[in-house]
């Protein structure tokens, strides 16, 4: 009995890890997707409007 309690709780521990390392990477990513797309986005941009959009962060 106890070694059927041992691997349940191993069992639940490494899914709990394995969900919350995979939370972080996944986080992580969309992040580094989001900011290269950003910058595709602002090297596509036109010098006015370059311009106009800096104005306003001043």
């Amino acid at each position: 009995m106890p070694t059927d309690f041992s691997s349940t709780l191993v069992l639940v521990f490494t899914c709990a890890l394995t969900f919350v390392v995979a939370r972080l990477l996944s986080r992580k990513w969309r992040e580094k997707k989001r900011q290269k797309e950003e910058a595709q986005r602002r090297a596509a941009e036109s010098r006015q409007v370059r311009r106009a959009r800096e104005r306003r962060v001043k």
